[in-house]
This record gives structure tokens, sequence and C-alpha cells, in this order.
């Protein structure tokens, strides 16, 4: 990391979907910056696997829940930083109507519900939000219909806020991860012929880590990206572009 190890130091910062993968890794950064995290998992026993982060549950479909969650950040001082990182995957299973609905609503709708929750707490700060969408977000995934419509759905989403939280100083911008060594891509990653070929079509020819997604997460949350809003930033050794 390129930052100083407290540049963000006495800001609050919330990762929701921060218990594993993607989402631990940048709340794991903020921390190692000086930043106050707490993180949310869906369930308690992802809570719980946290160990020494702030955790507690929360189901991004459950509207009171999400107020709840964020009237509770607001007691307990406010906040800075929100980062989405929430989201699943059913791989094979997302042309069920009744399966693409929830991932949706995981996705997308609970993107949405957690962002307009934080609006007024980010507006008192200055504050800003980071989003997860996907390299999905810009072509089409035969068996997973529902992710790629929702990923599609966070980087127009987030565009979009972009422009109507402006006016109230907080900025707006989502990270793009490619292919991340997480649990999320384990079977990929153990799948020979897949891995080579993902590989293969990626010029920096590694799998990305979740400390390379955080980096990006740090600097769109930083000074440094003080004029950067509505950006929806690749992070995926150059997949995109070949």
């Amino acid at each position: 990391m390129s930052f100083a190890r407290d540049a963000f130091k006495g800001r609050r910062v919330l990762v929701v979907g921060g218990t594993s993968g993607i989402g631990e890794g940048i709340a794991r950064a903020f921390a190692a910056h000086g930043a106050q995290v707490s993180v949310t998992g869906a369930t308690a026993a992802e809570a719980a696997q946290a160990q020494d982060l702030d955790a507690r549950v929360l189901d991004v479909r459950d509207a009171a829940a999400v107020r709840g969650l964020f009237a509770e950040t607001e007691a307990a001082g406010g906040l800075d930083v929100l980062v989405n990182c929430a989201g699943v995957i059913r791989r094979g299973r997302e042309h069920e109507p009744e399966v693409f609905a929830d991932v949706v609503d995981i996705n997308l709708n609970g993107t949405q519900r957690c962002c307009a929750a934080a609006r007024a707490l980010l507006a008192v700060r200055g504050g800003c939000i980071v989003n997860t969408a996907s390299m999905l977000s810009f072509f089409g995934g035969g068996l997973v219909p529902a992710y790629s419509a929702s990923k599609g759905g966070v980087a127009q989403l987030t565009k979009s806020l972009a422009i109507a939280y402006a006016a109230e100083g907080i900025r707006v911008n989502a990270l793009a991860p490619g292919w991340i060594a997480t649990p999320l891509t384990d079977a990929l990653q153990r799948d020979e012929t897949r891995s080579v070929a993902i590989l293969a079509r990626t010029p920096l020819a590694r799998w990305g880590t979740p400390a390379d997604v955080a980096g990006a997460a740090l600097f769109l949350a930083s000074p440094a990206a003080a004029f950067v809003t509505g950006v929806v930033l690749p992070v995926d050794g150059g997949y995109l572009i070949t």
C-alpha cells in the first residue's frame, strides 16, 4: 500500500458484506490505515468469523434491519465511508425466476437500501460510497443472468447516485473486480481448464487478491479521489481490454 499508515485516522468506515473475501480485504485495509471499521455478515456465523473486526449481522433484503443499522451507526458517531460488498452468485440456478429475484434483491436492491439509509449520515461528514460492481457489469454471463443483471444495475445505480448525491458533497463510485482469489471463485481456481483460460486472457497473468481490490477502494475513499465520482473502476489485471 502506498498510503500513510494513518491516512484514514479518525474516519469511520462501514463495510457491508465485510466478513470474508473482497469485503474483508477492504475492511482490514481501512483498519490498517487508521480507520475505525465495522463490518456486516448475512448470518451470525459469518459475523463470528470476522474475529477481531467489529461485526454484526445484516440481511440487506430486510429494509427495517438496514435502517436500524444506520440508526445505530449514527448514534455511535456517524459515518465517513460506506463500502457495499454484500453479494451472492447462484451459478446454474439463476434462470429460475425465484432465484433470479433473490440474487437481484441482495446484490442490487441491497446496495440501494444501504446507500439510501447512509445518505444523511454521509452528508453530515462529506463522506463517500464505494459500491461493488463486476466485470459482468460490462458483459453477460450465460450461467449467471441474475448476477450479471444485478451488477450491471450496480454500475448504473452508482452513476445515478453520483449525480443525485453530489450537491450534498457525497461522492459515489464503484469497483469492478476481475478474477479475484476468494472463496466465491474457489471452484474456478481449482478447475485447471477454466483457470488456465482465465489467466491466458488476463494480461497481468495472475489471479487478483482482495488486497488488490482494497488498494483501489482506499484510493476512491481518499482525498486523492476528491474530484472522482460516478466511476466504475475495473480492478481486473487487464481482463476487460483483451
